[in-house]
């Protein structure tokens, strides 16, 4: 037996474990993202009356220049958390049991890119109400 053989057979797993996800199930939950964001429509809704929440030591400009970098990065952790719970929770098989899964996730990413955009507080409900979407038939699976 060569080394190199050895050494495969000391280090090959003698058990084989599967998992259609990272970690045992339930470290997902697409509340993260919903999480995020609510922060991104707040922040588009107190972007529209930034006079009356300017502080004393900031003008109105500042503030908004601040909410505007808030929102994008929040809006950037929308789309990873989306990533992570469609690239390692969902299966072939829950695309099989929820055909439209695909396009809803795609639609939710492509809304937290556009919030990055927009300071309507319109346009944070609609990524809202994706992620219910995504929400919804998350926790059907979770029955199953």
């Amino acid at each position: 037996m060569s080394i190199r053989s050895t050494i495969e057979a000391l280090i090959r797993p003698t058990h084989t474990a599967s998992a259609h996800c990272d970690l045992p199930c339930g470290i997902y939950d697409p509340a993260q993202a919903r999480i995020e964001a609510e922060s991104v429509k707040a922040i588009q809704t107190r972007y529209q009356d930034a006079d009356n929440f300017k502080g004393a030591t900031q003008t109105a400009e500042d503030y908004k220049a601040r909410a505007l970098t808030i929102k994008e990065l929040r809006a950037d952790m929308v789309k990873e958390h989306l990533w992570v719970l469609w690239t390692d929770y969902f299966t072939p098989a829950h695309l099989e049991k929820y055909p439209t899964l695909h396009d809803t996730f795609w639609k939710a990413t492509k809304l937290a890119g556009a919030a990055k955009k927009s300071q309507d507080p319109a346009q944070g409900q609609q990524l809202l109400d994706a992620i219910k979407e995504i929400d919804t038939i998350f926790w059907e699976t979770k029955k199953a």
